[in-house]
């Protein structure tokens, strides 16, 4: 039996305006997180603006489809994780992707290091471990930053990545052993896992 879901008064308001204003609304309440969560995906600026408007033209049209068996974040979530993953499995991104090792690789031989005063500023602790986060493999990566960065429950990731929630808590105990283990080989336990 499937559990029926209550929608929020905000969920239930925006679904029954006008598809324009209703994606007006979505795009201020959820913009700027659904191109955060798009860009722990494709790791690039240019790509994030892309696939964000991909998912909000897919939300414009489809908007009609949600049945409100979840929020409609989870629902937004879903689709722009989605269009993330076609299109990190898109020729043209791999063939993007060499060209942009191949130049970073030029540019780093190129530049000069930066100076002891602004790599004093910079946040080191916070910047590894995002750094480490971004190198996981994707199934962890993703679990990782719904749970949280995105403050999701494990049975809500399970909806969006449609697999099972035990399925769910193992990829997050399998990436925090990763983090751990990744964190303690690079310097110890900087970060206090």
């Amino acid at each position: 039996m499937e559990e029926t879901y209550k929608l929020s008064s905000q969920d239930e308001c925006i679904i029954n305006l006008d598809p324009d204003q209703a994606l007006e609304e979505i795009m201020g309440l959820y913009g700027h997180e659904i191109k955060r969560l798009i860009f722990t995906y494709v790791k690039n600026q240019a790509d994030t603006d892309d696939v964000s408007q991909e998912v909000f033209v897919t939300v414009y049209k489809k908007l009609h489809t949600f049945k409100g068996n979840s929020s409609l974040k989870s629902w937004l979530y879903a689709i722009a994780i989605n269009k993330s993953k076609d299109y990190l499995r898109s020729w043209n991104l791999r063939n993007l992707n060499l060209r942009k090792r191949l130049t970073e690789s030029f540019m780093r031989k190129s530049l000069k290091e930066e100076s002891s005063e602004e790599l004093l500023l910079k946040d080191k602790e916070s910047k590894a471990l995002i750094q480490t986060i971004m190198e996981l493999p994707l199934k962890y990566r993703e679990v990782i930053i719904l749970y949280y960065f995105k403050d999701l429950s494990t049975k809500e990731i399970a909806e969006i990545l449609q697999v099972k929630d035990p399925t769910v808590r193992t990829r997050l105990r399998r990436a925090r052993s990763r983090l751990k283990e990744t964190i303690r080989k690079e310097g110890g336990d900087l970060f206090g896992l």
